[in-house]
């Protein structure tokens, strides 16, 4: 195909444009083109542009008229299925001729189409012949185009082609490709056969030879060196070659021999590993997945030996997840019913419903169990649940204790296939190395793990599974054996910065009254707290505070009081046990918990744009409303009640709301509309006096607002928001387009960090962070902290991640509170002061995205040049000379 329809189409335009007018000759050409181009479209197999084929044949043959509409429908089309030659033979004539057009809409979308189905290529050898026809084409586009953001998405595409294609330039450089032929292929065949059977008469005229060389000729040229498929496609003719005594034996041998020594002369390195025989199959299928409309595995083999430990590795997004999703829910084509093989997919998130049941309950209401009480008890001792813990609350638990919990539900249920998602998030070291031992104790139960801890996968793996094009191939041995096989991969799991992959969170605003990065924004002074339903507090008299220079990481057992802590400082929770909180009131926080996507998981069918916009719509963030400091108790709302009552010159008001804030010496004033009246009949009433009489909850929504504007209201506008998840490594195409249940684990914590940090935070306060991002992302979040401005407060129990970041640790075990290397400080501290030159030349939007205009005032002098002015006043009026306001009069 290659061969044939450029050369053709190129004929049939030069025979056009050598015509001065249409004559008969043309339509005999036009004629003869289309019954050529339908009859050798019929071998294009590819189902996303099966449906296109005709008008493809239209733009073919009249080119003018056609291929700006033709390339209008393809642009509209999300391409899934994998891009082979033919595919491309079609293609690229109607793309190369699309370069060619004016219009800057018409190149943006040649080049998305050139970009997405570039990604869909399974290797350079496929694309290769089409790169001296698009190259020169899109490099020549990305020096002309004048439009900024249609230039990003055609050097996007040179890149991606120059990704695919393993070259640097444009693509007319490349040595011509070598072609195996079944001529080529015979002698091979023919040299295996008989280092198998020394007593075989079969030469390279022979027609089963000529046969089973021209399987070998195909795979060659379509640059497919999977063992797999070669043993399936040749081992049953060349059995045919061998006598019967060794075919059963010995025909793989052959096929391998001819497989290496085929990779060896096309210049690939190839390794076939063992296939262990001697292992029981769990599983040993072929099959095609997609998530939504994304093509993930396409005809991908995946074997299983019972007993085997695999690391599943990819990047993220390849379909880690959605695979073992998969395999759990029977959606993988041709692996064994449930009957035959038993799988458990392990996760820590527990449904909302289930937070007040006992550990025990929710074990045995599991349907899937079917072990008696006495049993499950017994199980969740041997992973540490003591009697008395088992009939704690499952809300009380720390992320690790939930993820004991799962694997003690894997062990009462006796599966076959163990599907542990990042095991490791939320647990300790100790946890850790219990996990490492309970799996490394298996012997007859498989395990597939996805991990982004490198340690973890080092000391457990026997196989890696590589996520990898499309396919699933296995390399035996640990993380450590698969790189030096896939060196690559070795970027999955290293903290290094790529320059075009950062993360940025935007710049804090000001706040009244903060000199120095060294004052305390928040604090909290002898703070308990105990949940509901245990036996003992949480928390035990804690006191610290946060500022603008904080660098904190928060460390401790699991079930240490982390994340209650954090929870406290949010105020998710509110302190129970005595103790006050205190935050700023134009504080800012920044907040991402430990079950990241509790942030989304009600919004799962909303792209992240619609989040955002749903969010944020009323200038609020709506998160910050539904927590349990915003919310009245009975006795909150009694004691509002009770200080409702204002007696304004004899008359008894009842204050309804309070509406606005305004500066009050070191303090503030708060509006205070009544029931009944109008707002001409509104009062300002300090902030201590509205605390004292219950209010102190519509103050705070009050503080929120106006610490919301003092951010500088950003126009909640789709530009905007794209710019914004772009500093978190979140393509517009996902931000737009996709809906949040189609976005991989990693692109869903980029979503929940953008939003968290939209409204500019002071402070960021992060648990767990390290969860579900891949170790790029994570060298770019690290990056991205160093520089913030503003505080950073994280729990994590990766000390690689808070080494690099925190001067400062919150030590917490068993609800006790140790802190070291923090300065806190009473006041604002030594430290230099922060410039507000920058704040008052920023850009200030209202909330549909208009530019305010901001009036510049007087520059207002420092006391020190105020007292001199003054001074030099009096001189001049002592020397009865006008002011400097007199002569501008």
């Amino acid at each position: 195909m290659p061969d044939i329809i450029p050369p053709m189409v190129e004929a049939i335009w030069g025979e056009f444009s050598e015509s001065a007018c249409f004559n008969s000759r043309t339509a005999d050409v036009k004629k003869a083109a289309r019954a050529s181009l339908t009859k050798l479209t019929a071998l294009v197999s590819n189902k996303d542009i099966e449906k296109f084929i005709p008008a493809l044949i239209n733009a073919l043959i009249n080119p003018i008229e056609e291929v700006p509409k033709t390339i209008q429908l393809l642009a509209a089309t999300t391409f899934v299925s994998e891009v082979d030659s033919p595919t491309l033979a079609l293609m690229a004539p109607l793309l190369s001729r699309g370069l060619n057009e004016k219009l800057t809409s018409t190149l943006r979308k040649v080049a998305t189409i050139i970009d997405n189905m570039a990604k869909l290529v399974d290797n350079e050898w496929t694309v290769r012949p089409f790169l001296p026809k698009l190259l020169p084409g899109l490099i020549k586009v990305s020096t002309t185009i004048a439009d900024p953001e249609a230039r990003g998405v055609v050097i996007k595409a040179i890149k991606t082609l120059r990704e695919i294609g393993n070259t640097e330039g444009d693509g007319t450089d490349l040595p011509p490709l070598r072609h195996q032929t079944t001529e080529g292929a015979a002698p091979l065949v023919v040299d295996a056969i008989k280092k198998t059977d020394s007593a075989s008469k079969l030469d390279a005229s022979s027609p089963l030879v000529h046969y089973i060389a021209s399987l070998v000729a195909n795979l060659v040229n379509a640059r497919n060196f999977e063992p797999t498929e070669w043993d399936s496609a040749l081992v049953p003719y060349v059995s045919l070659a061998l006598p019967h005594s060794i075919r059963a034996n010995q025909a793989q041998t052959v096929v391998r021999a001819v497989l290496e020594k085929s990779a060896s002369d096309e210049g690939e390195e190839i390794e076939v590993f063992p296939d262990e025989e001697e292992g029981e199959d769990l599983c040993n299928c072929t099959f095609s997945l997609a998530y939504g409309a994304k093509i993930l595995l396409n005809t991908a083999t995946l074997r299983l030996k019972r007993g085997h430990r695999y690391g599943l590795c990819g990047r993220n997004g390849t379909g880690k997840s959605t695979l073992m999703r998969a395999i759990d829910n029977g959606q993988v084509e041709g692996f064994p019913s449930p009957d035959e093989v038993r799988t458990f997919y392990v996760e820590h998130d527990v449904d909302g419903d289930e937070t007040e049941n006992t550990i025990i309950s929710f074990v045995l209401k599991d349907k899937r169990i079917l072990k008696d009480e006495a049993e499950c008890r017994r199980v969740l001792d041997t992973v540490g649940f003591t009697p008395e813990r088992q009939e704690s609350a499952i809300g009380s638990l720390s992320g690790g204790w939930k993820m004991k919990l799962a694997l003690a539900r894997a062990i009462l249920f006796e599966a076959d296939i163990l599907l542990l998602d990042e095991p490791t998030n939320h647990l300790d070291v100790l946890n850790v190395a219990w996990l490492e031992n309970y799996l490394t104790s298996l012997t007859t139960c498989t395990s597939i793990i996805v991990s982004h801890d490198s340690g973890f996968l080092n000391n457990i793996t026997t196989d890696i599974l590589h996520l990898n094009r499309f396919k699933v191939k296995r390399y035996p041995g640990n993380l450590q054996a698969f790189i030096k096989h896939v060196p690559e991969a070795k970027a999955y799991y290293e903290l290094s910065v790529e320059e075009e992959y950062q993360f940025k969170f935007p710049d804090p605003p000001l706040l009244d009254g903060v000199k120095t990065k060294e004052k305390s924004l928040m604090k909290m002074r002898h703070v308990g707290f105990q949940y509901p339903g245990t036996a003992a507090p949480q928390l035990y008299d804690i006191s610290l505070q946060v500022s603008l220079s904080s660098r904190v990481a928060v460390l401790g057992p699991n079930g240490g009081g982390k994340s209650t802590l954090v929870k406290l400082l949010v105020g998710e929770t509110e302190p129970n046990k005595g103790g006050e909180v205190w935050k700023h009131p134009n504080l800012v926080l920044g907040y991402v918990a430990q079950h990241a996507f509790h942030h989304i998981d009600c919004h799962l069918d909303k792209t992240p744009l619609e989040y955002m916009l749903q969010r944020y719509q009323t200038g609020e963030d709506l998160e910050e409303l539904s927590k349990g400091n915003r919310i009245l108790s009975e006795e909150e709302q009694k004691k509002m009640k009770e200080g409702s009552i204002v007696v304004v010159e004899g008359v008894k008001r009842t204050i309804e709301d309070v509406t606005n804030r305004k500066k009050l010496k070191q303090s503030f004033e708060y509006e205070c509309s009544f029931k009944g009246m109008s707002s001409s009949e509104n009062i300002w009433l300090p902030r201590d006096e509205l605390i004292r009489r219950g209010f102190e909850k519509k103050v705070m929504e009050v503080d929120t607002r106006e610490a919301q504007k003092a951010g500088l209201l950003r126009p909640l506008v789709r530009r905007e928001i794209e710019l914004h998840m772009a500093d978190f490594g979140l393509e517009a195409e996902f931000v737009t387009h996709n809906t949040m249940r189609g976005l991989s684990g990693g692109q869903k914590v980029k979503v929940v960090l953008a939003a968290a940090t939209w409204r500019r935070p002071h402070v960021v306060i992060l648990d767990e962070p390290t969860n579900y991002l891949d170790r790029e992302s994570l060298a770019a979040l690290i990056a991205a902290l160093k520089t913030f401005e503003g505080g950073v407060l994280v729990i994590t129990h990766n000390r690689e991640f808070s080494e690099s970041i925190c001067t400062e640790v919150w030590a917490m075990n068993q609800g006790y509170l140790e802190a070291s290397g923090h300065n806190w400080v009473e006041g604002q501290g030594s430290g230099p002061r922060i410039d507000k030159v920058d704040e008052e030349e920023k850009d200030v939007f209202d909330a549909m995205g208009n530019k305010i205009e901001q009036k510049k005032g007087p520059k207002k002098l420092s006391s020190s040049d105020a007292r001199k002015a003054k001074k030099a006043r009096m001189a001049r009026k002592k020397l009865g000379l006008p002011s400097d306001d007199e002569e501008e009069l």
